[in-house]
């Protein structure tokens, strides 16, 4: 009798233990903090310049511990969702808008993808001149930078839809909330997620730019001071709390993809 083996068993072949699936992504990571450890112990890297893993964990534990890395945390975090929040709403609504009127369109969308053109970091001087250097000005240009994917995905999830879909819609005499609810917003669910992964990981990488320009809270902040200092592993900190951020920020992402399009034959999940 045969017995199957799943590829996330761990199974010997040859005399070797099968490393499961699941473990593979973590093996270039592990193998690269391994051999980062190993240089720094042997004195091949600066610890000024490169602290050793071990050293950036310490530090790590020690600004969890004292408070002052939550603090920062949870003043950035406020910072990123409250832009996030503002700019992708007025994303997925003028989207929405231009996608399904064509006055709207012809109106708003040629203004809209000129500014769009416009690099976002060339207009922090403008920012500040207007609105300073407060909280104002720094969730406003967060919320410009998570505009533009929204906005630009939602229009083409909307114009996206088959054509086909609203032949039948008519059959069925779909009225226009019922062919909105039931048909449109559907069928442009994959690019409007998309938009929100990528409006997600612009407001991070905004709020960097904007804690750093004038501020005295906030995890860039934290950079900002721990660099003027040549505190290396603060850096680092910081560094690695805006990677598992943006990366739990965009598995939730994933997930709500996975429950929502569930239903779509060609979603590969």
């Amino acid at each position: 009798m045969k017995t199957e083996l799943t590829p996330q068993a761990s199974v010997k072949k040859d005399g070797l233990i099968a490393i499961p699936a699941p473990l593979h992504a973590w093996l270039l990571p592990i193998i690269i903090v391994a051999a980062w450890q190993a240089a720094g112990d042997f004195g091949w890297i600066s610890a000024t310049l490169l602290p050793t893993p071990l050293v950036i964990a310490k530090q790590f534990v020690s600004l969890g511990f004292s408070g002052e890395l939550w603090e920062h945390f949870g003043i950035s975090m406020m910072r990123a969702l409250s832009g996030f929040f503002l700019g992708g709403l007025t994303g997925l609504v003028l989207g929405l808008s231009t996608g399904l009127g064509k006055m709207a369109e012809r109106t708003l969308d040629p203004s809209i993808q000129m500014l769009r053109t416009v690099p976002l970091l060339s207009l922090i001087p403008l920012f500040i001149l207007w609105f300073g250097i407060g909280e104002f000005s720094k969730i406003l240009m967060i919320s410009l930078g998570a505009f533009f994917p929204m906005y630009v995905n939602t229009f083409l999830g909307i114009r996206s839809v088959d054509v086909k879909l609203y032949e039948v819609s008519r059959i069925f005499q779909y009225s226009k909330l019922r062919l909105l609810t039931k048909l449109i917003i559907p069928s442009a669910l994959p690019n409007i997620l998309l938009g929100i992964r990528l409006s997600l990981g612009v407001s991070w990488l905004v709020l960097v730019v904007a804690e750093m320009m004038g501020t005295s809270a906030g995890i860039g902040y934290m950079i900002q001071d721990a660099r003027a200092y040549s505190q290396t592993d603060i850096v680092f900190v910081g560094i690695i709390i805006f990677a598992i951020v943006g990366k739990l920020s965009d598995s939730i992402v994933r997930q709500l993809e996975s429950r929502l399009l569930g239903w779509r034959e060609t979603y590969k999940g």
